[in-house]
């Protein structure tokens, strides 16, 4: 029978690790739950199995929906809780979840589980759909015996990150529907009454007002040099890809949008709240302050923000505490940094971080609601503008050619 080495923690939470024969992995895993231990890490002696994993692992896809991995591990949680083993769990999820991206993921986990990896370093061949906060919370999990109890936290983290995400997403949905709207009104006014009014005015012979020769211009524009505009917006979009290539040109670009004085506040109130939820997860799970923020780096998408979350951890690092270490990147507002001084002085940081987060997200959703509420005025507003300009100039043409009308019947 084959021999399997494996990594197992005792009820009194003492690690051991031995070997055994038998005659497959699910009769090892067995054997060690009889012996009162729960497997950790269990692999074939003889076996590697690390490059299989990987080459299973190329054909899943490399993102699926928030929703869906909420959905994975909310169920692993339930079944791990009601006291199954981690093998079994996921057994069950492949024969349970529907979606297909999804259950190919599990599969492949499984399979990792059974070939003696660890869940944690299957996980960490999916970097697109498990990120380095997800996996290694699972890794602590796994090694503290608390599997269960990580993955129930980690439901709630992202709960709260897909609430934060929907409520921008749908309250920018409106403006974003008007805008396209608005565009297709105009371009279809532009591009088909217009041209049938400047031919009826063509053969009136009448000289046509201001207003209406700068409508028919601005038609002519439109319909003969189209390309034009469509090479200018192409060389500048190519112009800021080149200029964003480069780290310096895409720090100064992410800097310029974390620093514009009104599109920039949904973005800096998300990562504010976002920041906060993620390190009281964190810090409640045992977690320490530097392995933490090396965590939250990435999480704000900007490279400019990233350069300054390094420089934070760095001055932990070197001794300083993380309100006043933030206080000199002016990354955050005083009230976020005065009520997490607080926590770091009470002894209670992660509860702290959690009101600071609840905080943040009362305040994000009412710049969201001001965003969305302001934007639709100023779009309906814009489009009226230019509408009511446009028929003004047919009016006007209209108008002069009754006068013209009305002066030969005189």
């Amino acid at each position: 029978m084959p021999e399997f080495a494996y990594t197992a923690r005792k009820p009194d939470g003492l690690r051991v690790q031995g070997s055994l024969e038998a005659r497959d992995r699910c009769a090892a895993i067995a054997r060690i739950e009889q012996e009162a231990g729960v497997p950790i890490q269990v692999s074939e002696a003889a076996r590697s199995t690390t490059q299989p994993a990987q080459a299973r692992s190329a054909g899943i896809a490399s993102r699926i929906p928030l929703s869906q991995l909420f959905l994975f591990t909310e169920q692993l949680a339930h079944l791990l809780s009601a006291g199954m083993t981690l093998d079994e769990s996921l057994g069950v999820l492949v024969r349970r979840l529907e979606a297909a991206k999804l259950n190919a993921l599990v599969r492949t986990l499984h399979q990792a589980l059974v070939d003696g990896r660890s869940l944690s370093q299957a996980m960490r061949d999916f970097p697109g759909i498990f990120s380095p906060l997800y996996v290694n919370m699972v890794a602590a999990g796994e090694v503290s015996g608390a599997l269960p109890q990580i993955l129930r936290r980690l439901v709630t983290h992202i709960a709260n990150i897909k609430s934060l995400r929907d409520r921008v997403q749908q309250a920018l949905v409106y403006p974003a529907a008007l805008v396209v709207v608005g565009i297709g009104l105009i371009v279809i006014f532009m591009t088909v009454m217009v041209p049938q009014l400047t031919k009826f005015l063509k053969t009136t012979g009448q000289a046509l007002p201001a207003a209406t020769r700068m409508l028919i211009n601005a038609n002519a524009l439109l319909t003969h040099y189209w390309w034009a505009a469509a090479l200018a917006a192409a060389g500048c979009y190519g112009a800021w890809k080149i200029a964003t290539r480069s780290a310096d040109g895409r720090c100064a670009w992410d800097r310029l949008l974390w620093t514009l004085p009104a599109l920039s506040r949904i973005p800096r109130y998300r990562f504010y709240a976002q920041f906060a939820r993620t390190l009281a997860t964190l810090s409640e799970n045992g977690v320490t302050l530097l392995q933490s923020l090396a965590l939250l780096e990435e999480i704000s998408g900007n490279e400019w923000v990233r350069l300054q979350m390094v420089e934070t951890r760095n001055a932990v690092m070197d001794g300083a505490g993380l309100s006043s270490a933030l206080r000199r990147q002016k990354l955050f507002p005083p009230l976020f940094l005065d009520m997490m001084a607080v926590g770091e002085q009470t002894g209670r940081f992660a509860e702290t971080m959690s009101m600071i987060a609840d905080v943040h997200e009362r305040e994000l959703d009412k710049q969201v609601q001001f965003v969305s509420t302001l934007v639709p005025l100023v779009v309906i507003t814009v489009i009226a503008l230019l509408v009511g300009l446009m028929v003004y100039a047919i009016l006007s043409a209209v108008f002069g050619l009754t006068s013209g009308l009305q002066g030969r019947i005189h």
